[in-house]
């Protein structure tokens, strides 16, 4: 089997076998991360839930993958792929274990909302992948990483109800899940038995201080800082929805607690950004070694519409399909639905190759367009139209979608070698920002509104990504004895 010019069967090649330990480590987290959505109904009866306290489960499933993204881009910079991947996936294995033996909804609330820090496990990967391929592949590299891995959600809704089943009686459920636990666990320590952070004889290129991004200007340096407000603003929503307002879960004096720990959470990062960057920019950075933020904001913003309506739609489209179709099941509605999903296999590893192939600027402003042109097309939907039509329109829309997902993080790595899980953080943080967003969209407007707002959205991000810069030539990057290595970027 062969991708774009990859052998993907050629087992013997050592970057071929770390992708695939990479993409099946990501495959992983994410069928952790979303065990609980094919199994909530059996949760429901199994601790007499109320339909807020299932929303308020689903909503705590996300909270802290925004703020984990950035972490673990940090960390990963830092320490290496190979430890922070094999860590996390232990504690995603010890979590959803726990998860699973909860016995109260407090206890199951409570570890579903730790299992949030297990959907940071992509930006593990997207440093990794970029370790291990030359510019010229690495975007379909990326791609087939994460699509392949992303597919984790859809593989979880086929297998786990019927895993369920097999297992058979009241519990049934919980040793599905607990076995995606054990999963995870066994296979942490495969992940760090054969796999190694670069090929043999490259250098492993640390940020000098990990607090924060190091940035090339003082322009810059308040540029990174005005888009991390985005995120603080997309955790304050957060807690809103989960306040006495709307679901109810937390208290009035807990909501407040919460906004006023982002506060100081933003002003404390604002101060350790400061001071990563006091030396740096003391005197001028060499121009070799500079980078524009720009670029990194609009890889943000491109990921925020992606990424971002991928998570909105997939939350809302059985839904959608039942609503606008009469005689549809919840079944079919369900299967219909699916196929947005299904086509990540596919599409974002092409997203990936046709960047390679034809320009990183040119690939994702054609796909972003071809985005905003799918959901007005969705916005238009009736129940006057014929099913197959729809569900095509539909496909089609997901194709632009995930395959500019992976034209985005084909970019991600080309920016600054040292810095790129900070910056795959960052950028997939964003993601989970538009996630977020159109979903709080969702809950104020119908259905057709919904999807004219995402592409109104996308009109912008094309606007913006006028103005990415194509990488050219080489990136220099500083080992730890000062000496000076040219990295190709084209």
């Amino acid at each position: 089997m062969s991708s774009g010019g990859l052998n993907l069967l050629n087992f013997k090649e050592a970057k071929i076998r770390t992708l695939h330990l990479s993409w099946f480590a990501f495959f992983l987290t994410f069928v952790v991360w979303f065990n609980h959505a094919p199994l909530i109904g059996f949760m429901k009866e199994a601790f007499d839930m109320t339909t807020q306290q299932v929303k308020a489960l689903l909503i705590l499933n996300v909270a802290l993958t925004i703020p984990a993204r950035i972490v673990i881009g940090m960390l990963v910079d830092k320490f290496g792929p190979r430890n922070i991947y094999t860590g996390l996936l232990i504690a995603a294995g010890v979590m959803c274990i726990a998860f699973s033996l909860a016995q109260t909804y407090e206890q199951l609330a409570m570890f579903r909302f730790l299992l949030g820090f297990v959907g940071a496990g992509f930006v593990i990967g997207i440093r990794l992948v970029g370790e291990w391929f030359p510019a010229k592949e690495v975007g379909l590299a990326e791609g087939v990483y994460g699509g392949w891995g992303n597919f984790g959600s859809a593989a979880a809704a086929m297998v786990l109800p019927t895993l369920a089943l097999i297992y058979g009686g009241e519990n049934g459920w919980r040793f599905a899940i607990a076995t995606t636990g054990v999963m995870a666990l066994l296979y942490a320590f495969v992940f760090y038995y054969f796999a190694r952070n670069t090929p043999k004889g490259s250098t492993y290129f640390k940020p000098k201080k990990s607090r924060g991004l190091e940035v090339s200007s003082k322009k810059d340096l308040y540029f990174y800082i005005a888009m991390n407000v985005p995120m603080f603003i997309a955790l304050a929503v957060l807690v809103w929805k989960l306040s006495p307002s709307n679901l109810g879960l937390l208290g009035e004096y807990a909501s407040y607690c919460l906004y006023a720990g982002l506060a100081l959470l933003f002003m404390v990062q604002t101060q350790q950004i400061f001071h990563v960057n006091k030396e740096r920019l003391a005197q001028p950075v060499p121009e070799m070694q500079r980078y524009k933020f720009k670029q990194v904001a609009i890889l943000q913003l491109s990921y925020f519409v992606t990424f971002g309506s991928e998570l909105a739609v997939v939350s809302m489209l059985p839904l959608y399909f039942l609503d606008t179709f009469t005689g549809l099941s919840a079944v079919q509605a369900g299967m219909l639905a699916s196929g947005f999903a299904f086509m990540n296999l596919a599409a974002r590893p092409g997203g990936g190759w046709i960047s390679d192939k034809f320009g990183r600027r040119k690939t994702m402003s054609i796909l972003i367009a071809g985005l905003a042109v799918g959901y007005m097309v969705l916005s238009q939907i009736t129940g006057a139209w014929w099913i197959w039509v729809a569900v095509a329109a539909t496909m089609a829309c997901s194709f632009f979608v995930q395959a500019g997902e992976g034209a985005v993080f084909a970019m991600v790595p080309l920016v600054q070698r040292r810095m790129t899980g900070q910056i795959a953080g960052m950028t997939g943080a964003y993601g989970n920002v538009g996630g977020v967003t159109f979903l709080t969209v969702l809950s104020f407007v119908d259905y057709s509104t919904f999807f004219v707002v995402i592409a109104g959205c996308a009109a912008l991000v094309w606007i913006a990504v006028q103005f990415l810069e194509e990488p050219e030539g080489h990136m220099a990057e500083v080992n730890e004895d000062g000496s000076v290595e040219l990295i190709e970027v084209q």
